[in-house]
């Protein structure tokens, strides 16, 4: 399961174990080779990132550029940017046929 341990900062995944199982956050921080730390920006913010074992993450192909530029200039992130970033992934993953027109 080696696939999994290349996620990086700033990647979304979705949640599969725990009390937040089926929702997304952002890597924010990678402890070591098990574990990283994860954020949404809502519930769970920067300051009290998640610490969360990688198999019980889905990651995705998504990378936010914007976290990732936010990280490497000031060393944080905020959680403005977080909830950006999350619902970004969650509206283009889930379009609606809905649209406002003629």
């Amino acid at each position: 399961m080696k696939a999994q341990s290349s996620l990086q900062i700033g990647q979304i995944v979705k949640i599969l174990r725990g009390r937040d199982t089926g929702q997304a956050a952002v890597v924010v921080s990678i402890a070591d080779d098990r574990f990283v730390y994860i954020a949404d920006g809502n519930k769970r913010k920067f300051d009290q990132a998640k610490k969360k074992n990688i198999l019980h993450l889905m990651p995705q192909p998504v990378i936010s550029s914007e976290v990732v530029n936010s990280l490497q200039e000031c060393g944080r992130v905020t959680n403005g940017k977080l909830r950006h970033a999350v619902n970004e992934f969650l509206d283009s993953t889930n379009p609606t046929t809905e649209e406002k027109g003629d």
